[in-house]
């Protein structure tokens, strides 16, 4: 389970970095420029801090798999880690609109690519769990 761990760590912080380009990649300096001054670095500072959060998760899976994989605090972090991402599998299916990704290639890769990603997170944190 160990590696597996280490595995996740390392895909939590490339997609931490990933974040990085989000405000170009979306072009946030015309797609914001319409909303509210609060509405505009909310998106930049919650964007932030979801990066901060899964670099962080990322670091303590890459120096911590014996702790995470064994203890009962490790366990129960896993236990959280493995809602936060179930939860983030379920927004994939509920909250993006099927017009996002349907009928565009790369889009439709990419949608299905977070699926499994975040099936691999969830399931690999719940056995890790229920160990």
């Amino acid at each position: 389970m160990e590696i597996h761990i280490s595995v996740i760590g390392m895909l939590l912080i490339g997609l931490a970095l990933v974040h990085a380009v989000f405000p170009t990649y979306f072009d946030w300096a015309k797609e914001l420029r319409s909303l509210s001054l609060i509405n505009r670095q909310l998106m930049y500072v919650h964007t932030f801090f979801i990066a901060l959060v899964v670099l962080l998760m990322g670091i303590l899976c890459l120096t911590s798999q014996k702790e995470l994989a064994e203890s009962t605090l490790g366990k129960k972090i896993a236990l959280g880690f493995s809602l936060f991402w179930i939860c983030r599998l379920l927004a994939q299916f509920f909250w993006y609109s099927p017009k996002l990704w349907q009928g565009k290639t790369f889009e439709t890769i990419v949608h299905g690519l977070f699926i499994l990603l975040w099936t691999y997170f969830s399931t690999v944190f719940m056995l890790i769990f229920l160990a």
